[in-house]
């Protein structure tokens, strides 16, 4: 049976080659936001050793995760109005809003992991080099399409759910928000979602769904 001959290599003149090879000084920005994840990962550990330490008890554990959620004992009122803020109830156990703070910002946390991961395979895949992973059990189904328009459409509605989750966090722990913070947090989150809508919509105008 006769071969098919192979299709000889494209050879490039020095400064094509050059300007197409710049391509690997990518490289290291994204293993940098490798680096970024490993960071997250160490930091999603602490906070859920916190959780449970705290659930147990150890109130410096329960300290550290009331500072770093934000949330606000409920005020003791006093002075001689009877209005004004002489302190706040002690905090000795955790609670449903606490716990609540902590496990978004576990989710939270999640969510930028896997934007970090969408931002490193696909932009590796895209503007890089081909990771080659076809027929791998373990390749992400959306890899197969993956190009710098479904990226962009990808990455916004990843963004809207992490301007989600920080939406709630400032919903759950209101009372320690000014009114004003919480309306330019919903703002901002809706500009986020036409903004998606409007990048999702120039790719349908450019890429007909035939052309898919």
């Amino acid at each position: 049976m006769a071969q098919t001959p192979k299709t000889p290599a494209l050879r490039l003149s020095p400064l094509p080659r050059l300007i197409f090879a710049s391509r690997w000084l990518q490289l290291p920005l994204y293993l940098g936001l490798i680096l970024a994840q490993a960071v997250y990962v160490a930091q999603f550990w602490v906070e859920l050793v916190h959780l449970i330490e705290a659930a147990f008890g150890d109130q410096a554990a329960l300290a550290t995760l009331v500072k770093s959620s934000g949330y606000q004992a409920i005020a003791i009122l006093g002075g001689a109005d009877g209005k004004s803020i002489i302190g706040y109830e002690p905090i000795v156990a955790l609670n449903e809003t606490i716990i609540m703070l902590v496990v978004l910002a576990l989710i939270d946390v999640v969510m930028i992991s896997n934007l970090l991961i969408m931002v490193i395979i696909g932009g590796y895949e895209t503007f890089v080099s081909r990771l080659r992973l076809q027929g791998h059990p373990d390749q992400p189904e959306w890899l197969d399409q993956v190009n710098a328009s479904v990226l962009k459409v990808k990455l916004a509605t990843a963004i809207i759910g992490i301007s989600s989750i920080h939406l709630l966090k400032s919903f759950i722990n209101a009372a320690n928000y000014a009114d004003k913070v919480l309306m330019w947090q919903t703002i901002i989150h809706i500009a986020f979602l036409f903004s998606a809508l409007a990048i999702a919509m120039a790719d349908r105008i450019m890429h007909p769904p035939a052309e898919h």
